[in-house]
């Protein structure tokens, strides 16, 4: 360590320690006494705001002059979470939008142009593939998918017209990691940039900027909002990169534009983030090691167990381990679709991150958009079930999924004896009553 960076360590040790994550979440940027002393920041409803006189509208437009202009550009509560956003990710700034597609496809918008590559991880949000290979190539974009939980096939698969890596860590549906420093620094090699879909984790499991990623995706439906009853999405980077997807890749591009409602509501959802995560992921443990167990699960994918085969890599980038558990029954698809037609707690939902239990079949749902080749080659199986853990009481969750596994247990069970009765009088041989009364 040189001399200047022994000094500014030492400059920085002797300022105040950031607030807490929850302290952030709760009470970054906001004064009630600049309000009227309400506690809650107010609700801008508003579409348009007014300027003082002509000059002033016009400096705004031409961005001489700092000001609203119009809710598609921004609005104060859209502002308010935004900051909100960006400290927790530890990024300079944050653009909130109406879903977490849009915000993924605002931002990738922004990035390339015909003749560009994207190196996209090969499991990802079946939205995001079907955007990717079904979008973004008839606009003369290259994608190329790799297996990125070994950063030596991004080395291998990158190119001088690569621009972006893409990835999501964990995956959707199945859990895969990304080691994000690893990759991060392969593509800042050669001049890419990296953009990580934070979604599963959030920002107080997992900060990929903190690991070298450029920009973090999310959908603000999921644990943001944490309440199913809105949707959104975000980005968060440096200023500079988010004022750009800003004014082109919203405003010109997708015009995804968040309400200032669902702004509001997502922020009432961060104040009891840390607290929900925390629940969430000490639930999903419990839950995973209680699915591992289970005669009838053939394998599990959960971050926390140290079975998984990245157990090391989730304990190295991740504060703790996520709400969020896939795995495959002996018996395959059947077998799925009994487990989850036999719950009764758990309710048969797409989305995720919520108060309530959802489980959901990504092959027929969440990830149909991939044909069903694209499903195998990418490592979706079609008897993969995801569960989303929710906050209900730890002891009804688990006795509600010891009863779908048992079901499916039984019927297993049933249906190999029914095979094996039938195996057993094929293989038999007819005795005719005759000929034992002649011999």
């Amino acid at each position: 360590m040189n001399e200047a960076v022994i000094k500014n360590t030492e400059m920085k040790n002797t300022s105040p320690a950031p607030q807490g994550f929850a302290t952030r979440a709760i009470h970054k940027g906001y004064d009630p006494m600049s309000h009227q002393g309400a506690l809650v920041p107010p609700l801008y409803m508003t579409s348009t705001f007014a300027f003082p006189d002509a000059k002033s509208g016009g400096d705004r437009f031409a961005g001489e002059t700092e000001g609203y202009i119009y809710t598609r550009l921004g609005n104060p509560t859209q502002a308010l979470l935004e900051d909100r956003l960006a400290t927790l990710e530890g990024g300079e700034a944050a653009l909130a939008m109406s879903s977490g597609i849009g915000a993924i496809t605002s931002t990738l918008w922004s990035l390339v142009e015909p003749g560009d590559e994207i190196i996209a991880d090969k499991t990802i949000y079946g939205c995001t593939f079907s955007y990717l290979q079904h979008g973004l190539k008839k606009f003369g974009i290259k994608v190329t998918h790799v297996d990125m939980s070994d950063p030596k096939n991004v080395a291998d698969a990158i190119s001088d017209n690569t621009r972006v890596v893409y990835f999501e860590t964990p995956s959707n549906p199945n859990n895969g990691l990304v080691d994000i420093a690893a990759v991060s620094k392969i593509a800042h090699a050669n001049d890419a940039l990296v953009v990580v879909d934070n979604t599963y984790c959030t920002p107080y499991l997992q900060r990929p900027i903190e690991f070298g990623a450029d920009f973090v995706v999310h959908s603000a439906t999921k644990y943001l909002g944490g309440h199913g009853d809105l949707i959104a999405g975000a980005v968060i980077g440096k200023k500079e990169h988010i004022d750009h997807v800003r004014y082109f890749g919203l405003k010109d591009m997708t015009g995804a534009v968040i309400s200032p409602m669902d702004a509001f509501l997502i922020m009432r959802g961060l104040k009891t983030l840390e607290l929900r995560m925390d629940r969430h992921c000490a639930s999903a443990l419990e839950v995973a090691k209680q699915i591992e167990a289970h005669p009838a699960v053939d394998k599990v994918y959960y971050p926390g167990l140290e079975s998984f085969p990245q157990h090391a890599l989730a304990k190295k980038q991740m504060d703790n381990f996520g709400g969020m558990i896939s795995f495959e029954l002996h018996g395959g698809v059947d077998a799925g679709i009994q487990f989850i037609d036999s719950l009764k707690l758990a309710i048969c939902a797409v989305s995720l991150g919520d108060a309530e239990t959802l489980v959901q079949h990504p092959a027929s749902m969440t990830h149909s958009p991939y044909e069903p080749e694209e499903r195998e080659k990418f490592g979706i199986s079609e008897g993969l079930i995801r569960l989303s853990v929710g906050l209900e009481t730890l002891s009804d969750i688990q006795e509600d999924i010891a009863f779908g596994l048992d079901t499916v247990a039984a019927n297993v069970a049933v249906s190999e004896q029914v095979k094996t009765n039938q195996t057993v009088g094929a293989n038999s041989v007819e005795v005719n009553p005759a000929s034992l009364a002649a011999s």
